[in-house]
């Protein structure tokens, strides 16, 4: 094994932490009889080697020596191999990608081509695989065939035939699912497995086989699905959950103080953490399936949401049905993926959340905290899950303020889920948080979503701004507590917020600063105090500090004259965000400021997308004329949905009919899409959510009429 491997000139070459000379060691390191060594070169092939699934010159020098050793019966743990070599492999470049790819990217993208051609080449070693000794490499070689080799009509009657015969089920759950996999990437064979996967879906399968035939189907012919998909999903949960496997799996739910205690048992020693991160995958995995008949339920589950798409209604039936499971596991499963669906589609989900509330007073402490999490997420629309909620927090003032091992501290999930719904059931947690030594990072955020009922908390905000010392660490113990007087618009809090702007240290003084200024100005009148700093401020044209000094000092003292020749100077800042800070305050002013309509206008045609937008509101309320200011809203809707939001607001204030027909139109069309504007595949902000209502609302506004504001609002 590994003949050649020393005539490779690995110090040449380059992976992703540096020279590549390390590269031999790794690879034999594979082979290894210690398994810690094993999962250690593993580890290093996926970290350097094949970094976030790059492909280097020397990936591709490895591709002879990863098929050598998933050939060797003698080498331990192949199936990990065997997944590396299809992720290496498995990146397809298509024609759309092709066009995209610029100078620098040539080079990798060249790789990635040589890699599946190497790969490709040699898939034809998996056949053999698929009756392999070892589960584990048989788990591996189906997925492997289905992503590598040309020949997939001679892969999947493999497939059929080797399902017939495969004793272990977690192989034949891989057998499906790279028949999916096949159907996905060559079209002509789909409806042939359609068929082949709708008759294990209907026939007398055992459970697991045939939720994995119903998921691949989701995956790659929905319209293959029986139109009770629901009801048949449901059936087959109830099955694998009264199998007598899951029966002696499932011991019941742990007494409440048994769960949150969780003692070791006497004589056991603390384990040390996995030191690689495939090691931590594993562990995690492990820990994760402890206890559970079918720990791939989940996954097949997750697999079927995803084919289901859009079709809100069944996914929302499905979940609701999972949350009234008996079983503990398939409530932890339903409620992660009533996160994704609600994170991702817009619909009706009020039993669905409020059974969702229900999971918090689960014993299994993995499900309550799970329930929190999503809850969370979802601001207003949690609303069906309040008294859960309030119990909770009441239940455990423990949990009001999670400590982490970096970093400040934050509220406890269940805080702040009730504190975005604007339940006053959250002030006692919030009043307790500022109490302590340390306040939590968050808190001011958490009593804007309050309004008035954390009105009580302004005392507390005032006297622990007092304390705050002005040195290197003022920002991060200002911050929450200026964000908290700002939302309460505590004008009595105005002294001490004037001694932090007066004395703001040198590092990160200007957010400091910034911070500050917005609580004045959110005062208004009550900050009058401030005026004399405020006019000194702004004697500093074409800073940012003089900027959000003269938005403050106009909501205080409404000097427009003083504050004018400021915002004129600060739109031709050097920065687009400053420029669009003095489009955003003069917008403020409304005709007090429709001198610099032309300035505005200008703008319109500014290649920073975001400048645009706040330059048209901002003419649209010194001018009050919508027709300039409308074309530039809706090209900018097109071009970055997350501008939306913003855009909608305005159009709401203009009205529909003020706007015009093309807003119009514009509008019903966000309101009858099902996906939610924001949504990213891969990936989510913890806001999606709440940003995406908020849309829905605004444009609901904005149809039904001039809100009666005016332009100068």
């Amino acid at each position: 094994m590994f003949a050649g491997i020393d005539e490779v000139d690995w110090a040449s070459m380059e992976h992703a932490y540096g020279p590549a000379d390390d590269v031999p060691g790794l690879l034999q390191g594979l082979a290894s009889a210690d398994p810690a060594e094993r999962e250690g070169a593993l580890d290093g092939m996926y970290g350097a080697v094949h970094h976030q699934g790059d492909v280097y010159a020397c990936t591709l020098a490895c591709i002879p020596f990863l098929f050598e050793l998933v050939v060797d019966p003698a080498v331990p743990d192949r199936g990990g191999i065997v997944e590396l070599l299809t992720s290496i492999g498995g990146i397809d470049l298509d024609e759309d990608d092709e066009d995209e790819i610029d100078e620098d990217e040539i080079e990798g993208a060249a790789n990635y081509a040589m890699a599946a051609a190497a790969v490709t080449a040699g898939a034809g070693v998996f056949f053999a695989l698929m009756a392999d000794d070892d589960p584990g490499v048989r788990v591996s070689a189906p997925l492997a065939l289905a992503t590598l080799h040309g020949h997939p009509a001679r892969v999947l009657t493999l497939l059929r035939d080797r399902l017939a015969v495969e004793p272990d089920e977690e192989v034949r759950l891989a057998l499906v699912e790279a028949a999916g996999r096949v159907a996905l990437r060559h079209r002509p064979l789909t409806d042939q497995i359609a068929d082949w996967l709708s008759r294990l879906a209907a026939e007398a399968y055992p459970p697991g086989l045939r939720l994995a035939a119903l998921a691949q189907l989701a995956r790659c012919a929905p319209q293959a699905l029986p139109g009770d998909v629901v009801r048949v999903v449901a059936g087959l949960l109830r099955q694998l959950r009264s199998s007598p496997v899951a029966a002696a799996a499932e011991p019941g739910p742990p007494r409440a103080a048994e769960a949150h205690s969780e003692p070791e048992p006497a004589g056991v020693e603390e384990r040390a953490a996995p030191a690689t991160l495939v090691g931590q995958l594993r562990a995690l995995s492990a820990e994760e399936s402890a206890g559970r008949a079918a720990p791939w339920t989940a996954d097949l589950l997750r697999t079927l949401h995803v084919g289901l798409d859009d079709r809100v209604a069944e996914r929302t039936a499905l979940l609701t049905d999972q949350l009234c499971s008996p079983d503990r596991w398939q409530r932890i499963d339903a409620v992660r993926m009533s996160s994704g669906l609600i994170r991702a589609w817009r619909g009706s989900y009020g039993e669905l959340v409020r059974l969702v509330g229900e999971q918090l007073g689960a014993a299994e402490p993995r499900l309550a905290e799970a329930a929190s999490h999503v809850l969370e997420e979802l601001f207003g629309l949690a609303a069906p899950a309040a008294d859960a909620l309030a119990a909770r927090v009441a239940a455990e003032p423990g949990a009001w303020v999670k400590e982490w091992a970096s970093g400040p501290p934050g509220l406890g999930s269940a805080v702040k889920a009730l504190s975005r719904l604007g339940d006053a059931r959250a002030v006692p947690a919030l009043a307790a948080a500022l109490e302590r030594p340390e306040v939590p990072h968050d808190v001011g955020f958490a009593i804007g979503y309050l309004g008035s009922a954390a009105r009580p908390l302004a005392g507390a905000l005032r006297r622990r701004l007092g304390e705050v010392g002005l040195d290197e660490g003022a920002y991060d113990r200002a911050s929450p507590l200026l964000t908290g007087l700002t939302a309460l618009r505590a004008g009595e809090a105005a002294p001490e917020v004037l001694r932090v702007l007066r004395g703001a240290p040198e590092y990160r003084g200007e957010w400091l600063r910034t911070a500050a200024l917005r609580a004045l100005g959110s005062f208004g009148p009550a900050a009058h105090c401030a005026v004399p700093e405020l006019r000194a401020l702004i004697r500093r044209p074409g800073t940012a500090a003089a900027t959000e000094a003269a938005e403050a000092l106009w909501a205080v003292d409404g000097d427009a004259d003083a504050v004018l020749p400021v915002l004129i100077e600060g739109l031709q800042a050097e920065h687009a965000h400053e420029r669009r800070s003095a489009a955003s305050a003069l917008g403020r002013l409304g005709a007090r400021a429709e001198v610099t309509a032309p300035r505005l206008r200008a703008l319109l045609g500014h290649e920073e997308l975001w400048l645009r937008v706040d330059a048209a509101i901002a003419l649209w309320k010194v001018s009050g004329r919508a027709g300039e200011s409308v074309p530039v809203l809706l090209a900018a809707w097109e071009q970055n949905r997350h501008v939306r939001v913003r855009v909608a607001g305005c159009l709401a204030r203009m009205g529909a009919a003020g706007a015009g027909s093309d807003a119009v139109h514009v509008l019903r069309a966000e309101l009858a899409s099902v996906r939610r504007h924001n949504a990213m595949d891969g990936g989510y902000g913890s806001h999606d959510t709440y940003e995406d209502e908020k849309l829905l609302a605004l444009c609901r506004r904005a149809l039904m009429g001039n809100s009666g504001k005016g332009p100068t609002t």
